[in-house]
């Protein structure tokens, strides 16, 4: 099939499959749950699993659709054209299943990822502890070995999606006589078990995704430790990258005839003067903005294009994520101060529905430069890995 064939069969299959529920909508991560968990959506998912499409670029054995690089950008582009939100989200596809693919058995894909890419599963990251955050090697959680399983006991914080997850990925430690990086194993443990109790952790932006997870005897097989016993700590610092990798950013595709977002806000809070924003200091900060944007677009293209050819990604998943995190940060920022007074309300009739999201959105992204490392280790991490600059 030539490439403009592939377009157009994508493009009339997408108009006709995608529910309008799942158009043109802001997804944030802690209300992806309840927008996802609906019949529509749910078709929606469906009906694109059952082509690959959850995970068009994995393996059709894994449930993929073992799209090349040039059909996968079509595949972007047309449904970006309709705004369609992703059939499947959430750290199955970005995180474990990724990382399964480079570390696990042939036996552990099988049994994981086509599950994770129908949506059968959901997962959820047992990384910080409550003394263990950016320091994440010293982390606590002990799994001893009996048998052919681990039982596991200590506590995880920042579970994001853990009253939601069937499965969770973990760093645990199996030998705590060794150094703090070595010791730690990578597993995998069932959610659904008596050992395993979660609590919401609630935000001040409202609802949350957050949660404190802790292990009592809590069981991982033996057959779902990841990579080597002990030597976990390389597998976990890869799963990081893939995160990285997916670090946030403002979602949208505008035509060029289009107002950007942020213009919008701007000719409709400060006027405009004929075809500009009134607001001279206004303009500048939009422009910035938009030059950021359109930068790290270019760069994770850049990025992608390498990795297909087989270049590793590596530490420059650091810079998605500490460049990432800062432009989302500064999106919400921006979208706030651009309304004013308007866009530091809380409740109230005076307000209308953007608004009050405006505000809670920018109170919710001051963690983004926290969570999945902080911006300061990433620029760490850059200094030492890309730069090669000294400790």
């Amino acid at each position: 099939m030539t490439i403009d064939a592939f377009r157009e069969e994508t493009r009339a299959w997408l108009g006709a499959n995608c529910p309008m529920s799942m158009r043109d909508r802001p997804v944030h991560f802690e209300d992806a749950f309840e927008i996802y968990d609906t019949d529509e959506a749910r078709a929606w998912r469906d009906a694109c699993s059952a082509r690959g499409w959850t995970a068009p670029l994995w393996p059709k054995v894994y449930g993929g659709a073992e799209m090349t690089g040039e059909e996968y950008r079509v595949f972007q582009e047309e449904m970006a054209a309709i705004k369609a939100l992703p059939p499947e989200t959430g750290m199955g596809l970005a995180m474990i299943g990724p990382t399964l693919m480079e570390f696990g058995t042939e036996e552990q894909k099988q049994q994981h990822l086509p599950k994770i890419a129908s949506g059968e599963v959901r997962w959820c990251q047992g990384y910080s502890e409550p003394g263990s955050g950016s320091d994440l090697a010293s982390l606590q959680t002990k799994a001893v070995m009996e048998g052919d399983h681990f039982v596991i006991n200590g506590q995880k914080i920042w579970t994001s999606g853990a009253d939601h997850a069937d499965w969770m990925f973990a760093l645990v430690r199996t030998d705590p006589n060794a150094s703090k990086h070595d010791g730690i194993s990578f597993v995998l443990l069932d959610m659904h078990q008596a050992g395993v109790t979660v609590k919401p952790i609630p935000l001040i932006s409202g609802s949350s995704p957050f949660c404190e997870t802790f292990f009592d005897n809590a069981i991982a097989l033996r057959s779902n430790l990841i990579g080597e016993l002990n030597k976990g700590w390389t597998v976990g610092k890869r799963l990081l990258q893939y995160e990285r990798s997916a670090a946030p950013a403002p979602r949208r595709k505008k035509t060029v005839k289009t107002l950007n977002p942020y213009a919008q806000i701007g000719v409709e809070y400060l006027g405009q003067t004929g075809d500009r924003i009134s607001d001279l200091e206004a303009r500048e900060k939009i422009t910035k903005q938009v030059m950021l944007e359109k930068s790290m677009q270019l760069t994770v293209q850049r990025v992608m294009a390498e990795a297909k050819s087989g270049r590793a990604p590596g530490a420059t998943t650091s810079i998605f994520k500490l460049v990432g995190s800062t432009i989302a940060k500064e999106a919400s920022a921006l979208k706030s101060e651009l309304r004013g007074l308007a866009g530091v309300g809380w409740e109230g009739e005076g307000f209308n529905q953007d608004e009050l999201e405006a505000t809670r959105g920018w109170l919710r992204d001051r963690a983004v430069t926290i969570y999945g490392g902080t911006n300061e280790v990433q620029m760490n991490i850059i200094a030492k890995r890309v730069l090669g600059l000294p400790d």
